[in-house]
């Protein structure tokens, strides 16, 4: 890498994809990374906007709208596309399983890959020094829903999502956080923060803004599924679903039931 390349900073874009998602391209120059392209006509669109050239694909898990843009944008592109390996994702050149390190060495960045099933049983999360890229692991105000695998598993990585520095920016792969921050209000009501917090998004929202990426310290103030340990949520949960959850893994369990019946 060049001096005037080392100075640059790298941009985080969130590129909008289908109805909610949002692909991350991390862009240093002209090269650029993205995670989870699920559709590759809104990554080609973002390179030629910006004159970038892709340099490298993460994958977190294999949902398709997470992985159906990589064959598309490997076509005649010799990169490297970093993935899971407990099932066939097409595509992949550098298979993962978590606690690894990983370089992408024309942005000068590296991550930790961690292995957090939960919402599936393949799901890395990629740790950068003050980011996060974790998929449907970790929501704004929420967390993904368990198609996979067990309550257990999803409560011990956001558990350990929950341990990082407050600065760290969580970079999931939805726009849930308005939907999610109603949730939180229903679970904690006299929570101030959070009918803070339900304004701003509002409002970015309104001004066609992202309300990604959040940072870690917001999260544990206002996203119940991290505030399991509270005496406050489990005694919702108690009041509210009849269930008399004995430990913070049990109140998450309850928690995130309750939320696939919240309308």
């Amino acid at each position: 890498m060049s001096r005037a390349d080392s100075v640059q900073q790298m941009i985080v874009d969130a590129i909008p994809a289908f109805t909610d998602n949002y692909i991350w391209a991390l862009r240093r120059g002209d090269r650029v990374a993205v995670v989870d392209p699920g559709d590759a006509s809104a990554v080609l669109r973002h390179l030629d906007r910006t004159g970038g050239h892709l340099v490298a694909i993460l994958i977190t898990h294999h949902h398709g709208d997470h992985t159906g843009g990589i064959l598309e944008l490997v076509h005649e592109r010799d990169i490297p596309v970093f993935g899971p390996t407990v099932r066939p994702i097409g595509g992949i050149n550098r298979p993962l399983e978590g606690g690894e390190r990983i370089s992408i060495d024309p942005l000068g960045c590296a991550f930790d890959v961690w292995h957090a099933p939960g919402h599936t049983l393949d799901h890395l999360i990629y740790v950068g020094t003050d980011r996060v890229f974790c998929g449907d692991t970790l929501f704004a105000a929420g967390c993904g829903r368990l198609f996979e695998g067990t309550g257990a598993q999803m409560f011990d990585a956001l558990a350990r999502l929950s341990r990082l520095p407050d600065a760290t920016r969580i970079h999931c792969a939805h726009e849930y956080t308005v939907a999610n921050l109603r949730f939180a209000r229903a679970v904690e009501p006299d929570n101030a923060e959070i009918s803070e917090r339900i304004e701003r998004e509002l409002d970015r929202r309104a001004r066609g803004e992202p309300t990604l990426p959040s940072e870690l310290g917001l999260e544990r103030a206002t996203n119940p599924f991290l505030r399991c340990h509270l005496p406050a949520v489990s005694e919702r949960v108690r009041s509210v679903r009849g269930v008399d959850a004995r430990s913070p893994v049990e109140t998450f369990i309850a928690l995130r039931q309750w939320k696939d019946d919240f309308r």
